[in-house]
């Protein structure tokens, strides 16, 4: 069983970055595909983007294509997005995911780090 804690989170003005980082513990992070979700306070949560094992991004959310990039380091058991542009629809607790490739759900979740976007 993989345990996951989000870091990064925090206030940013619109058109600024954050960086946030999803580290893994128990099991290597290689074993598991990864994902980003965000919920914004009254919404649903979505997801943001996922990225493989291997490190192939199969899903972007179209929102924030051209400004979000997801990516992993297996090596330091880490994943990361890296956000740009930010705007003040963005605001949201961010929270990393991690499935097996059999599974079709994402039963290991983080606790969540806040992202606050000022306009």
């Amino acid at each position: 069983q993989v345990q996951l804690v989000e870091s990064g989170g925090g206030l940013v003005q619109a058109g600024g970055s954050l960086r946030l980082s999803c580290a893994a513990s128990g099991r290597p992070i290689s074993d598991y595909h990864m994902a980003w979700f965000r919920q914004a306070p009254g919404r649903e949560r979505e997801l943001v983007a996922v990225i493989t094992s291997h490190g192939f991004i199969t899903y972007r959310q179209d929102s924030v294509k051209g400004r979000f990039t997801i990516s992993r380091d297996n090596a330091k058991n880490m994943g990361y997005l890296d956000m740009n542009n930010l705007k003040p629809e963005d605001a949201a607790a961010y929270y990393c995911a991690a499935k097996l490739e059999t599974q079709l759900k994402y039963p290991y979740w983080g606790q969540g780090t806040q992202v606050t976007v000022s306009s």
